[in-house]
């Protein structure tokens, strides 16, 4: 039977060549986040014991078969190790087609143990696109992958820091393009999922700041039209179905105002306009949630810093809170609108 006041929350390693193995390493020998919740790596075990020495920790690593051989200790690390890739083939730094193959492979596997009931929430470290996509996968991201395996309709990208939590209309498009997204439907559509992922992660009737896609909210449409045509319609409708949602208010002061309290999330328009807010207000313990998805998913918001790797440096604050927040978003304690996870 599933222990709510400790889910099971797997951790995937991301690419070996990256810093994955080191944050994990990092986040877990501290012991913290075992006192509420029962993290099992996902990955390589030379990967993590090799992370472990490089970043001179005294943590024993414990390899078990299956979730229910979890160590309950908080001075263990339990790994889950497939054995898909030769520890040979793993060097820190370099861009590999057999890590980035292994790397997706860990997440499909952690896929796999939360929808089938064996565990309860997923945290995941970075994987590298590159390496994902001559290691043979076309969904090269964590959230497309998780998309088409859990056949989820639609989803989207919110960053959590601190008192800050943005979702984004759109990620990974160039500018000219996002513009181009700002529809009313699509708008509308993204309104909804917020407020129905904030509604199952606990919190009954959220207060949705919507941006502006233009400076100073269009000014009465001589600074562009979107704000009329598109925005403000979708805020109306979607006012008149009960949804706490406001806007469009200009993006210099939306931010702001979300941390002071006025609101408990941000529909930004674009990658950059909540990316910048985010990293402003909190860069070292930012972490990313998937909405739309079936279950818990939550990311560090950094990359596999190759630069770094195997050098024992990176910073393993956003991995910790990442995991934490899996963990409080299960049991639909995470606190919204408030400094989120010491």
């Amino acid at each position: 039977m599933i222990n709510i006041e400790k889910p099971i929350v797997i951790v995937t390693m991301g690419d070996p060549c990256g810093i994955g193995p080191e944050v994990i390493a990092k986040a877990l020998s501290e012991g913290h986040i075992q006192q509420h919740c029962r993290p099992i790596v996902l990955g390589n075990t030379e990967a993590l014991k090799e992370a472990i020495a490089v970043s001179n920790l005294e943590v024993p690593v414990c390899e078990i078969s299956d979730v229910g051989n979890y160590i309950n200790s908080d001075k263990i690390i339990s790994i889950i190790d497939p054995h898909n890739i030769s520890p040979k083939d793993i060097k820190p730094g370099n861009l590999s087609a057999s890590c980035g193959k292994a790397s997706m492979e860990w997440v499909e596997l952690a896929a796999d143990l939360i929808m089938s009931g064996k565990a309860n929430a997923l945290a995941t470290a970075p994987i590298n696109k590159e390496a994902a996509k001559y290691g043979g996968y076309k969904s090269i991201g964590h959230m497309e992958l998780l998309q088409e395996l859990s056949s989820s309709q639609n989803v989207a990208t919110m960053l959590v820091t601190g008192a800050l939590n943005v979702v984004h209309l759109t990620t990974h498009h160039s500018l000219k393009i996002a513009c181009a997204y700002v529809t009313k439907e699509r708008v509308l559509s993204m309104i909804h999922l917020t407020h129905d992922s904030f509604q199952q992660w606990g919190m009954p009737n959220p207060r949705i700041g919507v941006a502006a896609l233009n400076p100073h909210a269009g000014d009465g449409g001589i600074l562009g039209a979107e704000e009329h045509e598109a925005i403000s319609p979708a805020i109306k409708q979607a006012q008149l179905m009960g949804i706490a949602a406001s806007g469009p208010v200009p993006a210099d002061i939306i931010f702001h105002q979300t941390i002071e309290g006025k609101y408990d999330v941000v529909l930004a328009m674009y990658h950059d306009q909540g990316h910048i807010a985010i990293k402003v207000h909190g860069f070292e313990e930012s972490i990313s949630v998937n909405l739309g998805l079936p279950f818990v998913r939550t990311s560090v918001d950094h990359g596999t810093a190759f630069d770094i790797a195997g050098k024992g440096i990176a910073n393993h604050l956003s991995m910790s809170k990442a995991i934490n927040l899996a963990a409080d978003m299960y049991r639909g304690t995470f606190s919204f609108g408030k400094e989120n996870l010491s």
